[in-house]
């Protein structure tokens, strides 16, 4: 942390991302505070929080950064069996509180810590209440089975967290996710910050962080509408 940037607690100014590159997991900052603005402004820059309870507000921008392009993500032949059942439904931005409150509890009872803090949790309800963060969920029988939140920078979709309550729901969500980005925002792109095997089999790949910055500044400011309701169809093949 040597040449880690103190970020201002009222008014933080980011430092380019570049300053990151001492720093494999890309940490760059570490201060400031959780205001819609100056999440806005990091998402906008690259940049997101990540940090525990008991650690000061922590800021990334990885590189490589682990992205999906829409037109790209992986269905399995069993995932597609799952998609075709059709017996779930999908919904946008109806629970957002019970998604966020789902990805923060622990993946297993009784183990580990969620990075997801009450501070993290309140700064992303407000920013869904603004119209930036989002929520899509899979529900069967009236009941909230798995899902994602984000924040949507133009036609980047800044995923945050997802959870899954019965197998493979976490997976159509995605999938549902690059469905709505492929059509609603003629492709843009999901951001899902760092690599893991999940995604990396959903179709998944690491880009260096320029060029993941140079396609944040290409679609940022791209005109990009959340849709109220679910109307994209499953891929067939």
């Amino acid at each position: 942390m040597t040449n880690l940037i103190l970020l201002d607690s009222e008014h933080p100014v980011f430092p380019c991302p570049d300053m990151a590159l001492a720093d494999p997991d890309g940490l760059l900052a570490v201060g400031g505070n959780l205001e819609p603005s100056t999440l806005l402004a990091a998402y906008r820059q690259g940049i997101f929080p990540w940090y525990e309870d008991d650690q000061p507000l922590l800021w990334w921008s990885p590189d490589p950064r682990t992205v999906i392009f829409p037109e790209d993500i992986k269905i399995s032949r069993s995932l597609r069996k799952v998609l075709r059942q059709k017996n779930w439904d999908i919904r946008l931005d109806t629970a957002f509180l019970s998604v966020i409150t789902q990805c923060a509890a622990p993946r297993k009872a009784g183990h580990g810590e969620t990075w997801i803090t009450d501070e993290m949790k309140a700064a992303y309800v407000e920013l869904h209440r603004q119209g930036y963060a989002h929520s899509l969920e899979i529900w069967r029988d009236e009941q909230l089975i798995g899902g994602l939140y984000g924040v949507l920078i133009g036609a980047v979709f800044c995923g945050e967290s997802m959870f899954s309550l019965e197998r493979d729901a976490s997976k159509v969500a995605l999938v549902q996710l690059a469905m709505l980005m492929k059509h609603n925002t003629c492709g843009g792109v999901i951001d899902c910050q760092v690599s893991n095997s999940h995604l990396l089999s959903m179709g998944a790949v690491d880009i260096p962080r320029h060029k993941f910055l140079t396609k944040l500044e290409e679609l940022g400011d791209k005109s990009c509408s959340w849709p109220d309701i679910w109307q994209f169809k499953i891929p067939e093949k």
